[in-house]
């Protein structure tokens, strides 16, 4: 496992990545260093068409022959190996662009939204062992949107992705071994929410969460 990607990973991530399997370890490190690598590209700031031609790059790449790739990107180099089908995660490019609309409604949360979740399923899919009703894609739908509701300048953006959240989401989700990164990263984010806390990672309540969902998917 490369560890300058670890590296480049915010801290809830790189503990999540710490419950990953063996088996999917690989794979979830490529969708967390790449999802970390999107997000860069949009919270960086600067013009919108700079960060568009950066997205396009990324799409462009995933939705060639791993073969044609271009030697010397550590990322590209994971992704070739960990077991994601690359393609798979081209949803996940065009969810994060979506937020560079001028404003947020309806339609960009959902899109950005599922592309996120589908890089989960992706991950839970590359073991070749996962459970095809497991619901991997709502954990990630919602944390997908808890977590950028957590990051949004406009409060009313930001309550528009919690209340789309709360509508993707419902009683309480056991995840598989597979996405058991994911597990830690929802409960650690409905956590946030119903404390009203900006912090993913704020105390000892946090890392017995955290603990609790990496042995148990919940």
């Amino acid at each position: 496992m490369s560890s300058d990607l670890v590296e480049t990973l915010p801290l809830p991530q790189r503990l999540a990545l710490a419950y990953a399997p063996k088996r999917t370890q690989s794979a979830t490190l490529a969708l967390l260093a790449l999802d970390t690598r999107l997000a860069s590209i949009i919270r960086n700031g600067g013009e919108p068409v700079i960060a568009q031609m950066k997205l396009a790059w990324w799409r462009e790449r995933l939705e060639q022959a791993p073969a044609h790739w271009p030697i010397g990107e550590p990322l590209l180099a994971l992704l070739r190996h960990c077991g994601i089908e690359a393609e798979r995660l081209v949803p996940l490019v065009d969810g994060w662009e979506m937020l560079l609309a001028e404003a947020l409604g309806r339609r960009e949360l959902s899109t950005f939204a599922r592309g996120r979740a589908l890089g989960w399923s992706a991950v839970n899919d590359a073991s070749g062992r996962s459970r095809p009703d497991a619901p991997v894609e709502q954990a990630g739908h919602e944390w997908a949107l808890l977590d950028l509701a957590m990051h949004l300048d406009s409060e009313d953006e930001a309550k528009m992705a919690r209340e789309a959240a709360a509508a993707s989401g419902g009683a309480r989700i056991r995840l598989p071994k597979e996405v058991r990164s994911l597990a830690v990263l929802h409960s650690l984010s409905r956590r946030a929410h119903r404390l009203g806390s900006g912090e993913l990672l704020d105390g000892a309540g946090a890392m017995a969460t955290a603990l609790r969902a990496g042995l148990l998917g919940r």
